[in-house]
């Protein structure tokens, strides 16, 4: 039989030293992971850390800023094709709508496109994924254009000096292509609540809302279809920029004010 001066040795031994409790209390959460990921080989190093990245670039695509690729020459010479917006995803989340004068993304189906995208689901999940980080053309029911009517206003083409207004007030459009007149296309609504009246800014090469006249949706698009603002340029570097608010719309009176709310034209 084991003696209390065996027993105690034995403890001692088997307990550990000073330097393992320290060590063993000043684990950092995911420290075993990063260790085990350090001695792996380089390709596999390579290949997880590649896969951590684009989930984490989806995650921001998704909820915060997707880059977007600009497929046509419909918002010239504000946006060329090829260019890389960046949209804030967070403009419109938190109680704020879209305003005149603001270039967004939207999904246009039920206004620009009736019925859903065409096409394998299989090769759409992939090129939505690319789209995602801006490495291929949007999906064909994504649109990029510029808010020109909100919610009530009566925007019609256009005054006897060929401008459009808004609210009876003539907005002057600067960002338009140059060239362009603001509509050949006679037009007179009032954009019902909760819709967005849009138009591109080389109005020669968009279909936009004056298109759709006519149709399921009339051409005006929900609010909740809009998927976000577009802030910046962020490619190609020649064409860095921001995208500020103009001031075209400054002098436009609220549709209340002018009389036109619940009113259609």
């Amino acid at each position: 039989m084991d003696t209390d001066a065996q027993l105690a040795e034995r403890d001692r031994s088997s307990a550990p030293d000073g330097a393992e409790r320290r060590s063993r209390s000043l684990r950092i959460p995911g420290q075993e992971w990063w260790s085990g990921l350090s001695r792996r080989s380089p390709v596999r190093r390579a290949a997880l850390t590649g896969c951590l990245c684009t989930a984490v670039l989806m995650l921001l695509s998704a909820y915060v800023v997707q880059p977007f690729l600009i497929p046509s020459s419909s918002m010239e010479n504000t946006l060329r094709v090829g260019d890389r917006v960046m949209v804030n995803k967070l403009a419109y989340r938190f109680g704020d709508d879209p305003q005149r004068g603001d270039v967004v993304v939207f999904d246009g189906t039920g206004s620009f496109v009736q019925g859903g995208p065409p096409g394998n689901p299989v090769t759409a999940l992939l090129r939505k994924g690319a789209a995602a980080v801006g490495l291929a053309q949007p999906a064909e029911t994504d649109y990029v254009k510029r808010v020109v009517g909100v919610g009530g206003d009566r925007v019609i083409c256009c005054d006897r000096r060929g401008r459009i207004t808004v609210n009876g007030q003539a907005v002057d459009e600067d960002y338009l292509y140059p060239g362009d007149s603001p509509s050949q296309v006679p037009f007179d609504i009032v954009v019902p609540d909760g819709r967005l009246w849009m138009m591109g800014d080389h109005r020669s090469a968009s279909r936009d809302s004056r298109d759709h006249l006519g149709e399921p949706g009339g051409g005006v698009v929900p609010v909740d279809r809009v998927i976000g603002r577009a802030d910046w340029i962020g490619w190609p570097r020649g064409h860095w920029a921001s995208l500020e608010r103009p001031d075209a719309f400054d002098r436009v009176p609220d549709p209340a004010a002018h009389g036109t709310a619940g009113t259609h034209g």
